[in-house]
Order: C-alpha cells, then structure tokens, then sequence
C-alpha cells in the first residue's frame, strides 16, 4: 500500500444497502472531517496533474465539488461547476447517463470551458463510468478538451477505468482501489 492509502482507507467507510439495496456506498464524509487528510489528497492529486497543462478543473456534484474546487484553487486555475438538472441558473447544456442503480442528467453553461481548454473532470469515486463520461461528452461538446480525470476512489470491479481509457484517451487518475 502506498503512503497515501495507508491514511485514506480508514478515512472511507462503507454504508451497506445506500441509496438502495444490494449498493455498497464509499462514504468520504470522515475524510472530509480530517484537515490534515484532505490537505495530503488536494497535493497528491495536484501534484500529478502540475505538469499536464491543464487550464481548469471541473467537478460533479456534489461530492466532486468539494475536492474539485480544492484541487482548482491549488492549482490556481479556474473551477467548472458540473450540476444536476435544473440546477445552474444560465444556458446550459445536459447529458443523460446510466447510474449503476438508476438514470440521472447533468449540466453545465454554455461558456464554462472556451473551445481548446485543458479540462481535468474530478468526482470522488469512479464505478461504471456513466457520470464522468458524461461530463466528459459536454466538455467535448463546448470545443474543450478532456485532459485528465481524478477520482480519490476507483471501484475497480465495475468498468468504468475501461471506458474513459477507450472513449477519451485518458488514463484516469485515482488514489485508492477497492
């Protein structure tokens, strides 16, 4: 185990049958309650992207929010806002996607990436793929490009590292497997 494992998985615990019955949920929630903890995660995941040229990270919510942000602000670039339906308040454009227990959207505005950005896409866990790739096809779709993902868990029984490496041609990043 490396170092950085050996402080997250006592930090992540799991919470049987949520949000319904037979899922397994990665609760961050005690990671999020250790200052010191969080600060190793924000530089290890910044410290791999430093030399990508990425020009702005953008997060999912609403987990994918609360590194996102951190991770944008060690970098000192800008933060893109990845919401549910109905949720930001200007143009915006969606994408359906597959949950590994049921169907969701997402948005983003318009203008939240100019054409040619370097975009890193950050939410805390990786499964099936369905949420990333989404986020990731309206990133293209604004002209942007998908640089990087960064994920602090991957569920590495469920395909989704497969489909971003063959859909995006990015090896994504993630802190700790299960």
């Amino acid at each position: 185990m490396n170092p950085i494992e050996e402080i997250l998985k006592p930090l992540l615990r799991d919470v049987p049958d949520f949000p319904k019955p037979g899922i397994l949920f990665k609760d961050i929630t005690p990671l999020l309650a250790d200052p010191s903890a969080r600060k190793k995660v924000v530089i290890s995941i910044a410290k791999h992207f430093e030399d990508k040229d990425i020009q702005a990270v953008a997060g999912v919510e609403a987990r994918g929010f609360i590194f996102g942000t951190l991770i944008a602000q060690e970098l000192s670039i800008p933060f893109i806002p990845i919401r549910k339906l109905g949720k930001l308040p200007y143009h915006k454009i969606s994408e359906d996607y597959l949950l590994e227990y049921g169907k969701a959207s997402i948005e983003m505005h318009v203008d939240a990436a100019a054409p040619g950005t370097r975009v890193l896409l950050h939410d805390d866990l990786l499964a099936t793929g369905g949420t990333a790739t989404a986020a990731g096809n309206m990133i293209k779709r604004l002209g942007a490009t998908v640089a990087g993902y960064s994920f602090i868990i991957n569920l590495s029984f469920l395909p989704g590292e497969s489909l971003l490496k063959e859909r995006f041609g990015v090896n994504p990043h993630y802190l700790v497997s299960f």
